[in-house]
């Protein structure tokens, strides 16, 4: 005995919910990086490059080929300041 169609539509409806969150994911996920890939593997000097490029550009995938870093960089400083214990 055939299955009528009308049971196949909730499936199709849960398919189709899965495809555009997945891809709703990936543009997200893209949208983040710059459109580029994400980075893998990233070890603690690619965390401080990061971190500099986005003190640089302002953007954590942005790459500067300017060779003096613009005015204010040598005040934008990653070194946290401690309070002091007296």
């Amino acid at each position: 005995m055939p299955v009528p169609f009308e049971a196949l539509i909730p499936y199709a409806i849960m398919i189709g919910m899965f495809g555009v969150s997945g891809a709703g994911l990936s543009l997200l996920r893209n949208y983040t990086n710059d459109w580029k890939r994400p980075r893998r593997s990233l070890d603690q000097w690619d965390r401080v490059m990061m971190d500099r490029d986005a003190r640089l550009t302002g953007s954590l995938r942005g790459q500067s080929a300017n060779p003096r870093a613009p005015p204010g960089f040598e005040l934008s400083s990653t070194w946290k300041i401690e309070e002091r214990i007296i």
